[in-house]
């Protein structure tokens, strides 16, 4: 997702759209170079979802569970395609469009509506299995363990539901700045806790069994003497290892390694990021704010190599298929690199609309929604 502005007061944002007047970009984005390509991503399949995303940037990202995907457009059509050949499974027609990304698990869909109405959804037929209501606009893709379904909403609040009922569990609330980026983080939820960000720049971790923190770290202080410059939402999701570890990115902060039991920073490191990063092995993967893509070490929080040649481009947050990196941009190129050189193998034009949410990969073969709801199954070709 790129970001954007969410002000509560209406003053302020007037104040900030008649200063912006026709400001440079701070990342320009820059012209794609030629390359050798060393690998060719051969298009299987591509269908159209609806009408699209729409022009509101609601970042409503396709999921994927065994051979379904599931997709939304800016109107509220959901869809279920088959993964091998992209026929359409079901499609329904929702009564207010779809604001959060996808999430699928556990023969279920869920998803939130612009109103701040969760919704579970039967994989098979796409029979709506339940609806909840939570206390804002929710973005982010509900999150769920063996018992619950955890959202978090731009008011900052934290809502469990019971994940086959839908039932209010508990709720937590947290803080809420004037002025953050349009979006939250999404939590990372395991049966006993709920590992969540907020735009205050602090990680909380949340008991599931009563929605009370356990424990609260600041992963980036607000520096500078604008609003702007003080924001440091954590607007991607924490990334936790089997071997309990966390890794948080944050706007104008830091990239963070926790021990995921206490909040102990194991190391940090300067950068500014509002997307998700991916770790494979020992590289942690990010893309900062400048569309940087940078493989840094897990174990030190060492760089490795960073690569910048698409800087300014929007890059979405990377995905990983078979020794490479996936990215779309803002003009609706895909972009392969190397995982291990950082280097650009590979590329390919979805759509001239642009791509605004990550692809999905599934080994060798990606999936890419463009804005304008073109869906696009490719394949890894040496």
């Amino acid at each position: 997702m790129r970001p954007t502005l969410l002000i509560a007061a209406t003053a302020a944002l007037a104040l900030l759209a008649g200063c912006a007047g026709k400001t440079e970009p701070q990342y320009p984005p820059r012209e794609l170079k030629s390359f050798t390509a060393t690998t060719e991503l051969e298009g299987l399949w591509h269908e159209r979802v609806g009408k699209g995303l729409g022009d509101a940037g609601y970042p409503v990202s396709p999921a994927q569970d065994g051979d379904t995907l599931f997709a939304a457009d800016g109107r509220g059509l959901v869809e279920a395609l088959d993964a091998d050949s992209g026929e359409t499974r079901w499609e329904i027609e929702l009564d207010t469009p779809v604001s959060s990304a996808l999430t699928a698990m556990a023969d279920s869909l869920f998803l939130v509506t612009r109103n701040g109405e969760v919704l579970s959804i039967d994989q098979e037929d796409g029979e709506i299995q339940w609806r909840a209501r939570v206390t804002s606009e929710v973005l982010a893709a509900p999150q769920a363990n063996q018992q619950l379904l955890v959202v978090q909403a731009v008011d900052g609040r934290v809502t469990a539901l019971d994940r086959v009922s839908g039932e209010e569990r508990w709720v937590f609330s947290g803080p809420r700045p004037s002025l953050s980026l349009r979006g939250t983080g999404t939590p990372t939820v395991i049966d006993p806790v709920t590992f969540a960000g907020f735009a205050n720049g602090r990680l909380v971790t949340l008991d599931n069994r009563s929605g009370q923190p356990l424990w609260e770290r600041r992963i980036a202080m607000p520096q500078g003497r604008s609003e702007i410059d003080r924001l440091v939402d954590l607007a991607g999701q924490p990334v936790l290892t089997q071997d309990g570890r966390l890794f948080v990115t944050s706007y104008n902060g830091r990239l963070a390694a926790l021990e995921a039991p206490t909040g102990e920073v194991l190391w940090a490191r300067e950068l500014s990021s509002y997307l998700t990063p991916i770790l494979v092995g020992d590289y942690l993967f990010v893309v900062d704010e400048a569309s940087h893509v940078i493989a840094v070490d897990a174990t030190s929080g060492d760089e490795i190599w960073r690569n910048e040649e698409l800087e300014g481009r929007s890059l979405t947050a990377p995905a990983y298929a078979t020794d490479h990196l996936v990215v779309g941009d803002a003009e609706g190129y895909l972009h392969l690199l190397d995982a291990r050189e950082g280097e650009i193998v590979g590329r390919t034009r979805v759509d001239g609309s642009g791509i605004s949410v990550p692809p999905l990969t599934d080994r060798r073969r990606i999936y890419a929604l463009a804005d304008d709801g073109t869906l696009e199954a490719l394949e890894l070709r040496p």
